[in-house]
């Protein structure tokens, strides 16, 4: 934009205003006085005000009649920059909560630059405090917790729900260090045990409150007692964190006895939950003077945490049944009776930040827990101080009986059909807004139809000769050894690095000394999602292509051990996007799973960035050196709802981008021709594949899986 140029007048910017906002101007509605006072700005001014226009009004034309009838009044009170503040945030809330609430936005131009004004030193969620503290909490032991933002600071022991924004101090980095507080916080209710029972027949938190005469007093200061509980074990564990409460918080009030007198067991090591439910029996009949709280002091919403655990241990008492029975059918066993099985802590360790280990006691035995167990238990002994005997060793014997008796009996993990779908809510990237379009996309993760039971067989039987070649190259990728070339020292001459340096050397630069090689040991540590397009525009040949090549891949995989999942996706519109399980993380190779990769057809349309989202999320839960997502697909993003050409594309990229930050590699196999004009884009130019020949398709993907993971 250049300010030298000269002003539109009034009727040129009606001009283009009608054209613009032709739906809108149909109707009746008149632009004159807008244009008006358009007119008065300066030609930088007007040129910001006409493309944000035309930007708006391709999501909704009346949201753009509600700007251009604001945009003079704002730009009179804030910079370019701020009124771009104040137009991103309007079309944040349109997109959550619809046309009014994003108008009325627009209208408070005056309540939003006081705020900008009040707030120079404010930090914001949705930049690089949310950022660091999904990094911060990784760091943090305990349940992997996502980062939201949310009208009311709690959690629900899966999500921290933090404010847009925190303006407290007169400095960032006070309020840097104030969402990282109130982010401990809230990581200590799950992980210093709030919402944790004796048992999950215990009564509920929510049914011992409710059961004082004046329940919400009881809430009330239940919490407050909570939180002071929680304070002085976060002070504990991490000095670094006591330090910055005692430079923000100061309290003013004197010091109440009484109060201190009955909160000092909370203050010591090994307060538990218990310890602040007995103090609130006796504080209850008199309750002294309640000090002020400080400024990351959270909400404890009971009822929230309670649902969510609920599910949870429904979801993880099956998977640890699952799990188990699976490292059963491992052991080696004269008979398949378990009399005897439990788990327990192998140490007494109850150290905050450092990961609970665990044993199974079987029949007088005790054998180190698998990681699949071990995870599983560390999440329920967030919840629980001991499992209920729930007849566990029963329960896994009789489903280890039944599939040692049956061979083709399905695995343990089949069948998930009857469980309720998972809904989860993601942004999305809009390119020409250069923000993300909050909570837009729903996504659905539900299981893949089974298919044909012979179908992997046949497949098998089809490539009998290919699948040994494969078993064959994959059993050499085993943990083993492995020569290290170009080292300083070792065992033997490397050829190519001593040829290298010798040139170096003839043509006047400096010999390199790295020309020995040794054998190395090492171990595969590699996570892999398979991310399967099955939109519509695979029917046929790709569609038959995509599941051949999974049968072979999967049986190449069991060879090497590595941990891989295989998702679908697909959907329609931002409202249905499909994700399909084919084979989660922690699932076997069973029946089940074979069953479903030949269940899968081709659906409805292709919108990545979603899908992305999710799997990357679903990749950062498992602790592996090398996590891929690979994507295998016919074509570019595409949804009918205007999820095509740049735009799919750039909110693709975006969220690829977002992955690698994470510390995911992802690559992409496509049969599309014309591949080369826009995936160097999205995925870089080393970071994708393009197979030109649908029929070899089932061999290709297990080759490059091999080279990648080399």
């Amino acid at each position: 934009m250049d300010p030298a140029q000269p002003n539109l007048d009034a009727q040129t910017i009606q001009t283009h205003l009608h054209e613009m906002l032709d739906a809108v101007l149909s109707s009746g509605r008149t632009i004159s006085d807008p244009a008006t006072q358009l007119a008065r700005c300066s030609r930088a001014q007007q040129d910001f005000a006409l493309h944000w226009l035309d930007v708006i009004i391709r999501t909704n034309t009346e949201l753009g009649f509600q700007f251009i009838s604001h945009v003079a009044r704002a730009l009179a009170k804030m910079n370019l920059a701020q009124t771009e503040q104040w137009i991103i945030h309007a079309m944040d809330v349109y997109d959550r909560q619809g046309l009014y609430p994003g108008s009325q936005v627009l209208a408070a131009v005056d309540d939003f630059s006081e705020k900008l004004r009040q707030g120079h030193c404010a930090v914001q969620l949705d930049s690089d405090a949310g950022a660091i503290l999904t990094h911060y909490l990784r760091g943090l032991s305990g349940r992997a917790l996502r980062i939201e933002s949310g009208d009311t600071i709690c959690t629900d022991t899966e999500a921290l729900y933090l404010p847009d924004t925190l303006n407290r101090y007169a400095s960032r980095d006070e309020n840097h260090a104030l969402y990282r507080l109130i982010a401990t916080q809230l990581w200590a209710q799950t992980s210093f045990g709030t919402f944790r029972r004796t048992n999950p027949n215990a009564p509920l938190l929510s049914e011992q409150l409710s059961g004082y005469a004046d329940p919400d007093r009881a809430r009330q200061l239940f919490e407050r007692l909570e939180q002071t509980r929680l304070d002085a074990g976060i002070r504990r564990a991490l000095p670094g964190l006591a330090r910055q409460m005692d430079q923000l918080w100061q309290d003013p009030e004197s010091p109440n006895l009484r109060w201190q007198a009955l909160i000092t067991p909370l203050c010591r090591i090994g307060a538990t939950i218990y310890d602040t439910l007995a103090v609130l029996r006796q504080a209850y009949p008199d309750t002294p003077p309640v000090p002020q709280a400080p400024p990351w002091a959270t909400h404890i919403d009971i009822a929230l945490a309670e649902k969510t655990i609920g599910e949870r241990f429904q979801r993880e008492q099956t998977q640890l049944r699952e799990a188990l029975s699976l490292w059963l059918q491992e052991q080696p066993r004269q008979d398949n009776a378990v009399t005897d099985l439990k788990i327990s802590t192998a140490d007494d360790s109850q150290a905050p930040l450092r990961p609970t280990s665990f044993v199974i006691e079987m029949n007088g035995a005790r054998y180190t827990a698998p990681p699949a167990v071990s995870e599983l238990m560390q999440s329920l002994t967030l919840d629980f101080d001991q499992l209920p005997a729930m007849n566990l060793a029963t329960a896994v014997s009789e489903n280890y009986d039944a599939q040692a008796q049956d061979p083709t009996a399905p695995d343990l993990a089949e069948d998930h059909e009857n469980q309720d779908k998972l809904i989860y809510r993601y942004d999305e990237w809009d390119f020409r807004r250069g923000h993300y379009r909050k909570d837009w996309c729903t996504l659905r993760e539900v299981d893949m139809p089974v298919g044909s039971s012979t179908y992997c067989a046949q497949t098998i039987e089809k490539y009998k000769g290919s699948v040994i070649a494969l078993r064959r190259s994959f059993e050499a990728l085993r943990a083993g050894v492995r020569r290290a070339k170009r080292q300083y020292n070792g065992d033997e001459i490397d050829l190519d690095a001593l040829v290298e340096a010798r040139v170096d050397k003839f043509a006047g630069e400096e010999m390199s000394d790295r020309v020995l090689s040794r054998l190395d040991r090492y171990e595969r540590d590699i996570a892999t999602i398979f991310m399967i397009d099955v939109s519509g525009s695979t029917r046929g040949w790709i569609n038959d292509a995509e599941r051949e090549c999974l049968v072979l891949l999967c049986e190449a995989l069991q060879i090497l051990g590595d941990r891989y999942a295989i998702y679908g996706f697909s959907g329609m519109t931002r409202k249905r996007c499909d994700l399909y399980r084919i084979k989660r993380m922690d699932e076997a190779y069973s029946d089940v799973v074979k069953a479903r990769i030949a269940g899968i057809e081709p659906k409805d349309y292709t919108r990545m960035g979603v899908t992305i989202r999710h799997l990357t999320r679903r990749l950062n839960e498992v602790p592996a050196k090398t996590r891929l997502l690979i994507t295998l697909s016919d074509g570019k993003p595409d949804d009918y709802d205007g999820y095509r050409g740049e735009y799919g594309i750039e909110d693709t990229r975006q969220a690829l981008i977002e992955a690698k930050r994470s510390g995911i590699h992802p690559f992409c196999i496509t049969i599309d021709q014309q591949a080369r004009d826009y995936l160097p884009h999205m995925y870089g130019a080393v970071n994708y594949t393009l197979v030109d020949d649908v029929r070899r398709l089932p061999i290709r993907v297990s080759n490059i899986y091999r080279r990648l993971t080399v």
